[in-house]
């Protein structure tokens, strides 16, 4: 079973984990070379950052690719004070889960509620949004059903909008939440170590 497979290629990575800022750290490296950084409430387990690094062809790291949690800042000094000001305006796609539900926020859409359309293309197994003065269209995968294999289904999928925030939200199919809590077991066994300072293999 597909589930039952992600959740072995979970167990065979090797791990790491400390405990720093109230958030459990978790470092995986799989046989193949890539990488996983996933941080945890210390109190509660909801994920609040998951990303991923892959080796370059001729081995070099690559940047870190965030899948959960909040957008990476440019670099201080990157951008002129202009470009700022302008992507302070542009809408802003970020994905901050919930413990019974993926969940997306997109910032900065000041349109009414009413022109939002928000499905599931299953054909491309991905969400769509879009808007009927269309002046918004995005489209995304949601990586966790593809790892377990899992089908897209619509009836998991709700929104609403508030304060120029659209909030997307799709249940997470009860196979997701066993293998969520199994995976949560199988972390309390790794070693972790207490850090007060910054340094830590995830970041």
């Amino acid at each position: 079973m597909a589930v039952r497979g992600w959740l072995e290629s979970l167990r065979a990575a090797e791990k790491t984990a400390l405990l720093q800022d109230g958030r459990r750290k978790v470092h995986y490296l799989f046989p193949d070379g890539k990488e996983m950084a996933e941080e945890y409430d210390e109190k509660t387990s909801e994920l609040l950052v998951r990303k991923w690094r892959v080796k370059s062809a001729l081995g070099a790291l690559g940047q870190w690719q965030i899948e959960v949690g909040e957008p990476a800042l440019p670099a201080a000094g990157s951008l002129g004070p202009e470009l700022i000001t302008e992507s302070n305006s542009n809408p802003i796609f970020m994905r901050k889960d919930t413990k019974m539900s993926f969940q997306w926020r997109i910032r900065n859409l000041p349109y009414p509620k009413d022109v939002y359309s928000v499905c599931v293309d299953q054909k491309e197994r991905c969400v769509v949004v879009r808007t009927t003065n269309k002046k918004y269209y995005k489209k995304f995968a949601i990586p966790d059903l593809d790892r377990y294999q899992l089908p897209l289904d619509d009836s998991l999928l709700s929104s609403a909008h508030a304060n120029c925030t659209l909030v997307i939200s799709y249940q997470k199919p009860k196979e997701v939440l066993v293998a969520e809590s199994e995976l949560q077991k199988e972390l309390k066994k790794v070693k972790t170590a207490h850090s007060s300072d910054g340094d830590c293999k995830t970041q």
